[in-house]
């Protein structure tokens, strides 16, 4: 499938779970993908070129962080996001919607927009669909995302229809303000909150919109994960068979893993990043909590077996030391580790789906998971 900038092939199968490429200028992004999260054109605690060899084609960046700071025009006359981080493959940014929901005590909303109160000096700004379109054409993403209203779980199907009927209507003009381009894509979100009926009305109407993709949002909000599975079991098969299907913040590699087998793409999420830098390392063996005493006198690695040096090379006893003494190397090293354990998941998932054997690998993954590898107690 082809939608100008963007180009969809559909390598393999296994089940629900695909493998494909997206293709687009700046580089082909290998799906399923795990796209780390640069808020504010920064993945964290390491320097993009390590981003790009653990395995990322593509990161994302937000529209309404760099909006605030240091501002969308200011990026544009440095040559564009890709040139201002040092990262010439492809970008995904967001649309600011997800700050509708998260920063709700600091703006007010109506069907032309969003007024938001900065949360770093309080200056006012309006964020309307065609400003969204507007910065993020500025910014030159490569895959754009319409601006919609995401609600927090547990809401009432009233207010849940109101937020999804008016991010259809800034879809709609969104891709107005968008136009016909060739030098990236827009994808609409699925919204709909935990109401099947809801979320097939949304996806629907912007599958008439004929997009180049499509995102399923609204999801990993407060609900629980069996919530999340039933709506993307209702909501995956409603979106069409040759388009990339993203869902947006999510999430655990246990969520990626249900995901993928329910049709999913692409993923985004700050966890491995934000996770690292409090001190949890996602391993083979689960989750690892390097600020527990029971690491202080072991000396052995995150994991010998795994072809990242973070895991590799430095003891759990020196990791421990770094997250209690806060020193930076510890954030450092446990993003290395983490973003490096999301890709190698990923690519693990590419491998399977094309064996045939996903079900296999996903099961013997939660069997890694459910099994630990505790230090031993000093």
């Amino acid at each position: 499938m082809s939608g100008g900038a963007l180009k969809f092939r559909l390598l393999a199968a296994d089940g629900a779970a695909r493998r494909g490429e997206i293709t687009t200028s700046r580089g082909t992004i290998r799906t399923p993908a795990f796209m780390p999260v640069g808020t504010a054109a920064s993945v964290k605690a390491i320097y993009p070129g390590q981003v790009r060899e653990l395995g990322a084609d593509i990161v994302l960046g937000n529209t309404y962080h760099l909006m605030l700071r240091p501002g969308a025009e200011r990026i544009a006359a440095l040559g564009g996001l890709h040139r201002f981080m040092n990262w010439p493959y492809p970008i995904l940014t967001d649309s600011g919607g997800f700050q509708v929901m998260s920063l709700a005590k600091l703006r007010n909303l109506d069907e032309r927009g969003v007024t938001f109160q900065s949360h770093l000096d309080g200056a006012t700004y309006d964020l309307t669909p065609e400003r969204s379109i507007e910065i993020q054409t500025l910014l030159g993403a490569d895959i754009v995302m319409q601006l919609d209203e995401c609600v927090a779980l547990p809401a009432s199907e009233a207010e849940i229809a109101r937020a999804m009927e008016l991010s259809l209507v800034w879809a709609e003009r969104c891709r107005a303000a968008f136009g016909r381009r060739d030098d990236a894509a827009l994808f609409g979100i699925v919204q709909g909150g935990d109401i099947e009926r809801l979320r097939l009305l949304s996806a629907a109407a912007l599958v008439d919109m004929d997009l180049p993709g499509y995102a399923i949002g609204g999801l990993a909000v407060g609900e629980p994960q069996a919530t999340m599975l039933r709506v993307l079991e209702a909501t995956a098969p409603a979106l069409p068979a040759d388009r990339p299907r993203y869902l947006m913040g999510v999430g655990t590699p246990d969520d990626l893993l249900a995901a993928i087998a329910r049709g999913v793409d692409m993923f985004d999420c700050v966890m491995p990043t934000r996770n690292a830098r409090h001190g949890i390392a996602f391993t083979r063996h689960g989750k690892i909590n390097l600020k527990n005493a029971r690491h202080a006198d072991d000396p052995r690695p995150l994991e010998e077996a795994r072809d990242c040096p973070a895991a590799r090379d430095y003891s759990r006893a020196y990791l421990h030391h770094l997250v209690k003494a806060g020193e930076m190397l510890g954030a450092m090293l446990l993003t290395w580790n983490n973003l490096h354990y999301y890709q190698d998941l990923m690519a693990g998932a590419r491998e399977a789906i094309t064996a045939g054997r996903f079900a296999d690998y996903s099961a013997d993954a939660r069997a890694g998971w459910a099994a630990g590898d505790l230090a031993p107690r000093p």
